[in-house]
């Protein structure tokens, strides 16, 4: 993996956001599946796969397994991993990303046992592993905690099927459940699991190569384990983050913003707080329209596992109320350390509290924001900045474009083809490992915002 300049975000705000973009594949689908090919015979091919740092990181770790990966066109990927022979993931990537934990549940159904550090990644809160060994100890492993690592190892020749309830929705330890049960000898039964988009993708995709699983998108997954798993095609889900993003970036500029080939379905909490502050949302089977040129008042939010309101969005959606008239209340419940941004928001001239004891932030809105240099202190706040910066009056400086990039592909070509004045103040691209990852994208401005 190449080092990489610092490199910062200058944002010129006042523009107002029109026409059309289309947003790319899901980055927290991409992950898991890239993940999940360990369990393959067979070469497997992802379409839609976004270029992005955590990608690339993910990437890398497959490599250091053994798998072999290559692109085969703009977006697309191709993932062999006849030749993975080892079942210790190394530290220094897993480190940087909290996805790299996902090769537990594949590591474990190939090889019946995993060595892998506990995650990385953005510093949300605590990140417990306690659901995940419950759901190895119950697969049949003996699981331990040594030296920064977690290591599990079946008791015998394969993992059997389980009766497994989560004390609460996990995502991250639906999916290693899944990822493990899919090749386990018997039935196992997944309880409490999370339902995001994400996870269904995957479950999706474990389909597509063979795996035997009922009751996706509910509460309750049901799992027969099969012998093996075969190659397959497939396409990635549109990221509905990135989505969410790009239409609040449209309605904070009061601008006229579609995005295209993204999925509606799983914006509706979404889109339902942006109308109860007036925003005028139109939509079709895969397309979202905001017209943010209405604008009456705050509402108030909790963040909520799938269907709820996703919190990865919570904090965009913080510095979109930051410019809506009256008072909006933000309550967080799944990070308990997620408003490390506000004291950015404020450098900007925003009005937000946060009680540490409620984990909630009362959020007043301004006349106007005005910019400032600030710093990104993880993925979604980073973009929280972009969303103030384009409201605000005068240039923001971003610093911290690193987190961004680990998780929009290129946004501020997104973002300058509906008219908004972002640029990479260092003119350094992204990280190029892989080589080729991050070529040249072309953002064509469509509508009124056409060149």
């Amino acid at each position: 993996m190449l080092d990489r300049l610092e490199t910062t975000l200058r944002v010129h705000g006042g523009a107002r956001l029109e026409g059309s973009v289309t947003t790319h594949g899901a980055k927290n689908a991409a992950l898991p599946i890239m993940a999940a090919a360990l369990l393959a015979k067979g070469t497997v091919t992802l379409h839609r796969v976004p270029r992005i740092t955590d990608v690339s990181v993910m990437w890398s770790l497959l490599e250091a397994l053994g798998a072999r990966i290559r692109y085969e066109g703009d977006n697309t990927v191709t993932i062999d991993s006849s030749n993975v022979a080892s079942y210790c993931a190394p530290y220094t990537l897993v480190r940087k990303l909290a996805a790299s934990f996902d090769v537990v549940g594949p590591l474990l159904g190939r090889f019946g046992r995993a060595e892998v550090p506990l995650p990385g990644g953005c510093v949300l809160g605590t990140r417990a592993t306690d659901m995940h060994e419950q759901a190895f100890i119950a697969l049949g492993c003996d699981v331990r905690n040594a030296h920064g690592y977690l290591i599990a190892e079946s008791k015998h020749s394969r993992l059997h099927g389980a009766e497994i309830e989560f004390r609460m929705p996990s995502v991250g330890a639906t999916k290693n459940a899944m990822l493990a049960a899919v090749l386990a000898e018997g039935t196992t039964t997944l309880r409490n699991v999370a339902m995001e988009p994400e996870v269904v993708d995957l479950a999706h995709f474990l389909q597509a190569m063979g795996a035997k699983i009922g009751g996706i998108g509910g509460d309750t997954i049901v799992i027969e384990g099969v012998e093996e798993l075969h190659g397959v095609e497939y396409e990635i889900i549109p990221d509905r983050i990135v989505t969410g993003t790009l239409l609040l970036c449209g309605a904070v500029t009061r601008g006229d913003v579609t995005i295209e080939r993204c999925r509606p379905d799983h914006l509706e909490a979404f889109m339902l707080k942006l109308q109860e502050c007036g925003v005028d949302i139109t939509y079709g089977d895969d397309w979202i329209r905001v017209d943010g040129s209405t604008v009456t008042g705050g509402t108030e939010i909790l963040t909520a596992p799938h269907p709820g309101f996703p919190t990865d969005l919570q904090p965009q959606m913080v510095s979109y109320l930051c410019t809506v008239p009256g008072t909006s209340v933000v309550e967080e419940s799944i990070f308990n350390a997620r408003f490390s941004y506000v004291n950015e928001l404020a450098r900007m001239g925003a009005n937000v509290t946060v009680s540490m004891e409620s984990n909630a932030a009362v959020v007043k809105g301004v006349s106007q924001l005005s910019g400032a240099p600030v710093e990104a202190p993880d993925i979604r706040a980073g973009a929280a900045l972009v969303v103030a910066g384009l409201a605000a009056s005068g240039a923001t400086e971003i610093i911290g474009l690193e987190y961004i990039d680990r998780g929009y592909e290129r946004l501020e070509e997104m973002l300058s083809a509906l008219g908004g004045q972002v640029q990479r103040a260092s003119g350094v691209t992204p990280l190029v490992e892989p080589a080729g990852l991050f070529e040249t994208r072309e953002y064509p401005r469509i509508g009124s915002a056409a060149i």
